[in-house]
């Protein structure tokens, strides 16, 4: 099982990749952080990314999504890992709790993932949902501790450019369909 992560600044066109990516047969695994975010609204909760258990809910989701995609496929891309959600504390500037970092320990230990990340850069615009609500350069600076969480993890980051969803997809499944490295 090869389960590649694709991640990246907010707004870059990681959900449009990897609906495509869907469509081309490969196993796809959905941001969890999006899914929390949107739950909470729908009970009402306007911003719950103030909440103290955010980070562990998203942690908590994403474990979730991955054990129950683990016998999906022989190739699956995720819509970012708990990597990005510690770059998520992070850029909250919350402290790196202790299920993000079991759950981090265990990514690492069980090499849950490939080495290579495949890192969607920004389009130079970033447009705002109501799960987020980041300005194009707040995501900047979410782009550069991504890249800096990735790093300091292990992780090697292959570039995604800019440029339209046709390429990107192209270029994203040419890489995952390589044998493993």
């Amino acid at each position: 099982m090869r389960r590649y992560v694709l991640t990246g600044t907010p707004g870059a066109g990681k959900t449009s990749i990897l609906r495509c990516l869907a469509e081309l047969g490969y196993g796809v695994v959905e941001e969890a952080a999006t899914a929390v975010i949107a739950r909470a609204q729908a009970r009402g909760e306007d911003e719950p990314w103030t909440r103290a258990s955010f980070i562990d809910e998203i942690v908590a989701l994403q474990r979730q999504r991955q054990s129950e995609a683990a016998t999906t496929g022989s190739v699956q891309v995720f819509d970012r890992s708990p990597v990005c959600t510690h770059a998520l504390a992070t850029y909250l500037e919350r402290p790196v709790s202790r299920a993000l970092t079991a759950e981090i320990e265990r990514i690492t230990a069980e090499e849950i993932y490939e080495r290579q990340v495949l890192f969607v850069r920004n389009l130079g615009f970033c447009e705002p949902t109501s799960a987020r609500r980041i300005s194009f350069q707040e995501s900047l600076v979410f782009e550069k501790i991504h890249e800096q969480s990735y790093r300091a993890f292990g992780y090697e980051l292959i570039d995604i450019p800019a440029g339209d969803l046709a390429h990107r997809v192209a270029t994203v499944s040419s890489m995952i369909s390589l044998p493993a490295s």
